[in-house]
Formats: structure tokens, C-alpha cells, sequence
């Protein structure tokens, strides 16, 4: 049995489950309170030296970060596959995994940070998001969490990931087109199972459309990834009303902001 390590609404997560279920496959997961400082355990540590989720068990061995695991549940259990058939397009699949592990993933976390966790932080003791930012440990991890907690919207780095969006959303509208389904050609594969998560959290925030108007191929392929059912087995169900309304509520209450500095750092 495979046992994913896990936290609520963890969008690196959302990629290991849209992998499993794409796969038919079964798993058992255990959840960590990141709030709590959990995944800083002794014995989680132990599995994952960093402190962050997703860790994968099998055959009682981890494996650790969520673009690998992805690719070890593939070739693990090969059919069916989401990988492309030819070396060529795997490379191209594995840049778009790059654009994720390179820039998208802090972009989100900065965003979704400085929308949502960022009122939860303030909400804690003084010795409760000490420890937090004590237990981040590598030190530029640590500057980016200080400069969204301070400075909100208008930190450096939520700069940094309004631009990474921009440049993403206008590849991938470059990329497809009225006769390309997919990131990959006509096939569905890890490159859009690593992206759906992170445009599902805009869309839940509410700031989707500010890169996705004007960008009708990109707003095609998201409604036929919106349309598998692993997306609701992955993503929609596994979601309670609260944290939907609270994505929402967040997402609404930086939204303005987030135009303006788009605007201000040149949208193009």
C-alpha cells in the first residue's frame, strides 16, 4: 500500500493525487498540521530532511518532492502512462515541470501567502510563528516568508511571482492551439497534471482571470482539465466549504492590488 504524507489544501499534493488517481491506483494518507509545526517532527524529519509535504511511502522507502514523485509513480506503475512516448517531447514535458519548480511554486506560495496564511500568522503567539520561522531553516526560504509577512502585496517576491504567471500563461497560449488539447500535443500527461494545482489556486482565489482574459487557448485547456474527473477526485472534493470561502474571501481582498503591481511591473 502507498502512504502519502499530506496537509490540508497542500497544492504539491494535489499533483501526487491527480498522478494516483489518473493511475487507478490506491493509497492511504496521513495528514500533517503545518500550523502545529508538524511536519518538523523528529520522525518526519527523517523522511523528509526539509519539513515540507508531500513525502510518498513505498515499499517502505520515501520519496520526496512532489514534481519526483509524480515521475516514480509513472514509471512505477506504467499504464497507463502519462509520460510522452518520445525523448523529445518528455523534454519538453519536464520544462514545464522546471517552470513549476523554478518559479510557479514560490509565485503561488507567495500569492496564496500574502492572501490567506498571512492573517492566520498574525493570528498566532509570538513564540508560535517565532518557531515557524525558526524551523524554516535555509535562509532564503526564510526571507521570502519574513518579506511576505511583512509586506503583504507588496513584497519584492509577490512581485517576482505576478511576473513568473505572466510569463507562464503567455508560453502556454503560445503553445496551444485550436487543434492542441494538451501542453504535450493531443496527450495528457505530468506537464499539465504539474500545472492544473497551481492555476486551481488562483482560480480559487479569484485572480485566475486577471492572466487568463484575454488568453483563449489557456482558458480551453483549463476547461477540459476542469472536466476529468480527477480533478474534483484531486482537488474539488477534498476541499471544505470554509476553505473554498476562505480562498475566495482572501483572494477578493488582494485582487485590486494584484492588477495594479501586474500593471506597474509591465504585463508583457
Amino acid at each position: 500500500m502507498l502512504k502519502l504524507y499530506t496537509a490540508p489544501n497542500s497544492i504539491c499534493t494535489q499533483k501526487v493525487f491527480l498522478t494516483l488517481i489518473e493511475k487507478g491506483l490506491e493509497w492511504e494518507s496521513e495528514y500533517l498540521d503545518l500550523f502545529k509545526n508538524e511536519q518538523y517532527r523528529p520522525d518526519y524529519l527523517r523522511l523528509n530532511p526539509k519539513g515540507v509535504v508531500p513525502t510518498l511511502i513505498h515499499e517502505g522507502r520515501p520519496v520526496i518532492e512532489s514534481t519526483l514523485i509524480c515521475e516514480y509513480i509513472d514509471e512505477t506503475f506504467p499504464e497507463p502512462s502519462l509520460v510522452p512516448a518520445s525523448p523529445y517531447e518528455r523534454s519538453r514535458m519536464r520544462l514545464w515541470s522546471k517552470h513549476i519548480d523554478e518559479g510557479i511554486f514560490e509565485a503561488t506560495r507567495e500569492i496564496s501567502f500574502s492572501a490567506m496564511f498571512r492573517e492566520k500568522m498574525r493570528s498566532m503567539t509570538e513564540a508560535e510563528r517565532t518557531g515557524r520561522f525558526d524551523n524554516i531553516g535555509d535562509p532564503g526560504r526564510r526571507a521570502r516568508f519574513l518579506s511576505t509577512y511583512e509586506e503583504g502585496v507588496e513584497s519584492s517576491y509577490v512581485g517576482q511571482g505576478i511576473f513568473a504567471f505572466e510569463r507562464m500563461f503567455r508560453e502556454m497560449e503560445d503553445e496551444l492551439s485550436s487543434e492542441r488539447e494538451w501542453l504535450i500535443g493531443n496527450r495528457f500527461t505530468l506537464a499539465d497534471i504539474n500545472l492544473i494545482p497551481f492555476v486551481a489556486r488562483l482560480e480559487f482565489l479569484g485572480l485566475l482571470d486577471i492572466w487568463t482574459s484575454e488568453r483563449p487557448f489557456v482558458q480551453g485547456w483549463w476547461r477540459r482539465a476542469k472536466s476529468r474527473p480527477s480533478f474534483n477526485g484531486a482537488i474539488t472534493r477534498r476541499l471544505t466549504p470554509e476553505q473554498i470561502s476562505a480562498m475566495k474571501t482572501s483572494g477578493a481582498k488582494i485582487k485590486d492590488r494584484i492588477v495594479g503591481r501586474r500593471l506597474e511591473l509591465g504585463k508583457h
